[in-house]
């Protein structure tokens, strides 16, 4: 038996409800660009849109006319989505507590995720939406994930509660000690001010 390995996440597609509301919120709020267009080849009575989010990927939305969003909490039984989280950069993240009240849209402020920040409000059709902002790059040649899987290991060995700001700190020194060669002999932390 084999597995069907991923690599990324492909797109997404949600139900939306008119084209118009979609565009406004995927485009007008949370700025992705809105790229193309065509029929929900499955479903001749909707259309598909196309939004990319940043990263080149893509959030699609079946829409159709003849439906309405009345802005309540989406399911969250097994099986539904819970949220969605994008991804913004710090100084954009910075801004997002303004540019949301200014809009008049209900969010939860900023969350302390220990490893990230994050905001959470619903889109117009109830779906919960988050805001998050990681507080760490990760070292040249290594991702993100590589860095939490490296600060959850330590947060585990050290019986901490949740990844703090010293784990990945500790994470980002061990990949990049693995993954940069050195010409030292020793490059364990030194004092060179010390008398």
């Amino acid at each position: 038996m084999r597995k069907l390995q991923s690599q990324a996440v492909h797109h997404i597609t949600l139900t939306g409800a008119g084209r118009q509301t979609s565009i406004d919120f995927w485009e007008g709020v949370l700025g992705m660009p809105f790229v193309f267009e065509q029929p929900n080849l499955d479903n001749p009575d909707e259309s598909h849109l196309y939004f990319d989010p940043g990263d080149g990927r893509l959030i699609t939305i079946f829409t159709d006319e003849s439906r309405t969003g009345d802005g309540e909490r989406t399911p969250t039984d097994p099986g539904c989505v819970h949220h969605i989280a994008f991804s913004l950069s710090n100084a954009s993240f910075r801004q997002a507590v303004e540019r949301l009240d200014e809009r008049g849209i209900q969010h939860s402020g900023v969350k302390d995720r220990g490893f990230m920040d994050s905001i959470y409000f619903k889109d117009p059709l109830g779906l919960l939406i988050e805001l998050a902002s990681y507080r760490f790059e990760p070292p040249a040649g290594s991702t993100h994930s590589d860095v939490l899987l490296e600060a959850h290991k330590l947060r585990v060995e050290r019986g901490d509660y949740n990844i703090a700001p010293i784990h990945l700190a500790d994470a980002i020194e061990l990949l990049t000690t693995r993954t940069r060669p050195s010409l030292s002999q020793d490059r364990t932390p030194k004092d060179p001010y010390g008398a």
